[in-house]
C-alpha cells in the first residue's frame, strides 16, 4: 500500500512539475512575436557579467488606444497607483487605480518601488526598472523590468520584458519559480493596462472610487520618489532599500536640506 501511495505521489508531483514548466514556457513569450522576443532592448546589458543561471520573458499585447492614452497608465504603475494585476496577491487587497491619480508625479530616474528603482526612461515610450539584488526562495536574484509602448496607426503595441539572474544553491529553482509566478502576474498586468486605456482613456477621476487623499489608497506597498517623497504604507516591502541603491549608484543625489535631486547616468 505504501509503495503504491509513494508511486502515486511521485507521479502527481512529476505531472504537476511538467505542467507548470509547460505553462512557464508558454507564459514567458505570451503575445510576443519571435522578433520581439529575440530583439535587443534597453536593460539587457544590466545583467552582463552576472551568473549564468538566467531567465528572460518577453510579452506583448495590442491596445486599441493611441500611445498617449497608454503611457500615463504605464508611468504611474507601482508609483502609488497599484500594479493593475491581481490586487489581492500583489497589492495588499488595495484596488489599483482606474484613473490617472492626481498626486502621482511624472516618473523620474531613481523613483523606487518594491520592484527596484527606475534606471531608464524615454518619456512617452519606455521605462526600465532595476532590481539590484535580493533574496528570492533561497537564491540571490537580480532583475530587470522593461516596458515599451509604440504606435501602430490608431492602436498601440505594449511590450514588457522581465529578466533575472540568480546565484546560490537554489538559483535554478528560484529562476524556474520566478518564471511561473511572473507568467501569471505580468500577463494580468498587461491586460490591466490594456483594459484601462481602452475603457477609461486618460480620465482623471473615478466616480465609483473617488480619491480620498490617502497616499496608500491605491497601493499598499511603499514607493519613494526621487525627490524623497514617500507614498504607500511606510515600511511595507523594500522601497527604502532600492531608494538607497539609487543614491549609491549615483542616479539621485541627496541635497543638504534632506531632499534629493536627479542626476544623469
Amino acid at each position: 500500500m505504501w509503495i503504491t501511495l509513494s508511486i502515486v505521489a511521485v507521479a502527481v508531483f512529476l505531472l504537476g512539475f511538467f505542467l507548470l514548466s509547460a505553462f512557464g514556457r508558454w507564459g514567458e513569450r505570451w503575445g510576443a512575436t519571435p522578433e520581439e522576443y529575440n530583439m535587443p532592448l534597453p536593460g539587457d546589458e544590466w545583467l552582463e557579467g552576472g551568473p549564468p543561471v538566467r531567465v528572460r520573458m518577453t510579452r506583448a499585447v495590442w491596445v486599441a488606444a493611441p500611445p498617449e492614452d497608454v503611457w500615463p497608465w504605464l508611468a504611474q504603475l507601482g508609483r502609488g497607483a497599484g500594479w493593475y494585476s491581481y490586487d489581492r496577491l500583489d497589492n495588499g487587497g488595495r484596488l489599483s487605480a482606474r484613473h490617472l491619480v492626481s498626486w502621482v508625479p511624472a516618473p523620474q530616474l531613481g523613483d523606487a518601488a518594491p520592484i527596484g528603482y527606475l534606471r531608464h526612461i524615454d518619456s512617452g515610450r519606455e521605462l526600465g526598472w532595476w532590481l539590484k539584488g535580493g533574496r528570492f526562495f533561497g537564491a540571490f536574484l537580480r532583475g530587470v523590468m522593461f516596458y515599451r509602448v509604440t504606435s501602430d496607426r490608431e492602436r498601440s503595441r505594449l511590450l514588457c520584458r522581465m529578466q533575472a539572474d540568480a546565484r546560490g544553491l537554489f538559483a535554478r529553482w528560484a529562476c524556474w519559480l520566478y518564471r511561473i509566478i511572473d507568467s501569471i502576474m505580468a500577463r494580468r498586468q498587461l491586460l490591466g493596462i490594456k483594459e484601462r486605456a481602452e475603457c477609461f482613456g486618460i480620465r482623471t477621476e473615478d466616480p465609483e472610487h473617488p480619491e480620498t487623499g490617502a497616499r496608500d489608497q491605491h497601493q499598499l506597498y511603499q514607493a519613494i520618489y526621487a525627490s524623497g517623497e514617500e507614498v504607500g504604507a511606510a515600511g511595507r516591502e523594500d522601497a527604502k532599500i532600492w531608494h538607497q541603491a539609487a543614491i549609491e549608484d549615483g542616479v539621485i543625489k541627496p541635497k543638504l536640506d534632506g531632499s534629493n535631486e536627479q542626476t544623469a547616468i
